[in-house]
């Protein structure tokens, strides 16, 4: 039996593995680099281990040092989580050379399936060698790794070695293994749907598969919404799906939990890769099967058989991803302290934050993810929608608006739903729409806040003015004056205005303002705004062409022969920052003459720095 487990990874997923063990009485221990010293993971373990540095290639990519870590703690099983290591057949090898359990399955089946060249050759599907017009578009993959890390898709023959490059950088950062390849991009511009099935195997020959997933709203090939079971496939459809996951699982005698994928184009399906792992996802098949996933990879570790048959699923999931990103400004990771972060009952919550947390620069930008489960699809939609509307989320900007809409969106209720979706609807989905009130609100609430101490309750006053940013960069203004009988605002009547709750009320009807405030920062219900100062700060301007860091990250490359006085044109690629695992481009805004490049490859820099100028022509 495990006594004492340690978790190879860090944020949600590892929160959710230790629920789990203190649930079976398993002690748990955490490995954590220096930037997740105080991350909620660290708190909720047992017992702790320091990874001495930030970046993933000094911390949860080093084996030998997690290794060393569970033999120092104690811990007689080492689980890897999803992504970093789970993959990766050496890491495996050496947690059993070092007379540890190992939470997965065996190194040869690792090593046969979590490279998709292997994976494909084994299952008789071949990797593009030559790429030709006639082939395009096709997409540059990553053989190791998931989550669209790695990933491009190319429409002309003339950007394949600047994507191979890019991909190839990309894998290497977030999974040690650079190697990519290239595949034909099924389903084109049209989009296809991702369906995966679920298997569990032990290792007495039982092998299950638990249902089916709908993973296709996703954004840089990376899943954000995902549902069991995938709607509206038919049963002889389903039937081979099943059959090929099982074969798959049986060609490598496969044991714990794993994921093949497909892409659906034409009503045919498109094997893509097996997953030797737990996928992000898995929570939306719990909900359907009523297991615990976990539990079963750690009972299966310990030699348990599974029963001839699954249970039979009942319900429908759905799952949303939130992130701290800015899906309208190219999907821009966002940093910051989480000051608030609550769900509604009736929900599920996976996370690795609570308030007060820090949200870095050095890993993915997930926040948490939340699963809603009811009798039929459309009523998991409509529990996820309003649980996500009622969530209060207080800090860096998110996705949690998109995932809204999303939701909502007809071509998703209706489950006509595929690849492209975000790259057809983005733009409408990103639209800013800020409650029109929510100012007033906020200003009503600071006024109160701050002159509780003053008299002007009983004084007559001319109008104040007051100016807030909206999260989308719009500026306004906002108007009210105080009266011998409270405040006024013009068309709207002040019912109740303190420091948190301000009611407000228009043609009859009353509503509701929760304000939170943290410095200039000020949360109005799900808006987000900053006050501004009653006059800018001159100090504050840049030059016009001025290029800004959008994200605190590292310079990773600069155009090749770069430098000042190169002439430049508008869209031209001209440095990449790495943050949170991705590579992010900064082009030419205009035309014109590079006059000024502050940064070079290796070089750390923050939010707003000034990265080059481009003077245009």
């Amino acid at each position: 039996m495990i006594t004492t487990l340690l978790v190879a990874n860090r944020g949600e997923i590892a929160c959710r593995i230790v629920r789990t063990c203190r649930e079976l009485g398993i002690r748990t221990v955490a490995v954590h680099s220096d930037a997740d010293d105080n991350a909620l993971h660290a708190r909720l373990a047992d017992a702790t281990v320091r990874l001495p540095g930030a970046s993933p290639a000094d911390t949860y990519l080093r084996g030998d040092l997690i290794v060393k870590a569970a033999l120092a703690a104690g811990a007689d099983a080492v689980h890897p989580g999803y992504g970093f290591l789970s993959e990766n057949a050496d890491f495996a090898r050496a947690v059993l050379d070092a007379g540890l359990r190992w939470i997965g399955p065996p190194p040869e089946a690792i090593e046969a399936m979590a490279s998709k060249t292997r994976a494909k050759k084994l299952l008789g599907i071949t990797s593009l060698a030559r790429v030709t017009e006639a082939d395009l578009p096709v997409l540059v993959k990553a053989a190791a790794g998931g989550g669209g890390r790695g990933m491009r898709v190319v429409r002309r023959l003339d950007d394949l070695d600047a994507a191979l490059e890019g991909a190839r950088a990309e894998a290497a950062s977030a999974f040690g293994d650079g190697e990519v390849f290239i595949e034909p991009y099924l389903g084109g511009e049209a989009g296809g749907r991702h369906v995966e099935v679920q298997i569990l195997a032990d290792t007495h020959g039982t092998v299950w598969p638990l249902g089916t997933r709908d993973c296709s709203l996703q954004r840089r090939h990376q899943k954000v919404i995902e549902e069991a079971p995938a709607p509206g496939l038919s049963e002889e459809l389903t039937q081979e799906l099943y059959d090929t996951a099982v074969r798959a699982a049986r060609a490598v005698d496969y044991a714990g939990a794993g994921t093949v994928e497909f892409l659906i184009a034409d009503d045919r399906p498109h094997f893509l890769e097996m997953n030797t792992r737990l996928q992000v996802e898995h929570p939306v098949t719990e909900a359907v099967f009523a297991l615990d996933l976990v539990a079963l990879q750690l009972r299966i570790a310990e030699g348990a058989e599974l029963p001839e048959n699954p249970p039979l699923p009942s319900g429908h999931a759905v799952e949303a991803r939130l992130y701290a990103e800015d899906p309208a400004r190219d999907w821009t990771p966002q940093t910051g302290t989480l000051h608030q972060l609550t769900v509604p009952d009736g929900v599920r919550l996976d996370t690795g934050y609570e308030a007060g947390d820090t949200i870095g620069v050095h890993y993915d930008p997930m926040l948490a993810k939340l699963i809603a489960h009811a009798p039929t699809r459309a009523e998991a939609i409509r529990k996820l929608a309003g649980a996500l509307e009622k969530t209060s989320l207080h800090g860096p900007v998110t996705n949690r608006d998109l995932l809204l809409r999303s939701l909502r969106h007809p071509e998703f209720t209706a489950a006509r739903m595929n690849t492209a979706f975000y790259d057809r609807h983005l733009p409408d989905l990103t639209q800013p729409t800020p409650d029109p009130h929510a100012p007033l609100a906020a200003a009503l609430s600071d006024t109160h806040g701050r002159s509780r101490f003053g008299g002007w309750r009983n004084v007559p006053s001319q109008p104040h003015t007051k100016r807030y940013a909206t999260s989308a960069g719009e500026e306004i203004e906002v108007h009210y004056r105080h009266t011998r009988t409270g405040l006024e605002a013009d068309g709207v009547r002040v019912v109740h205005a303190d420091a948190r709750l301000v009611v407000l009320e228009e043609a009859g009807v009353r509503r509701k303002f929760a304000v939170a405030r943290y410095g200039d920062q000020v949360y109005v219900n799900g808006d987000a705004l900053t006050a501004l100062p009653r006059f800018p700060d001159p100090t504050t301007q840049h030059a016009p062409g001025s290029l800004l860091a959008p994200m605190p990250g590292t310079v990773v490359r600069v155009a090749e022969g770069l430098t000042e006085g190169a002439a430049v044109q508008a869209g031209q690629p001209l440095l990449w920052l790495e943050a949170m695992k991705m590579e992010h481009r900064i082009t030419a805004p205009v035309t014109g003459t590079l006059s000024a490049l502050r940064v070079a490859p290796g070089h750390q820099v923050t939010v707003g720095e000034l990265l080059a100028v481009v003077q245009p022509t």
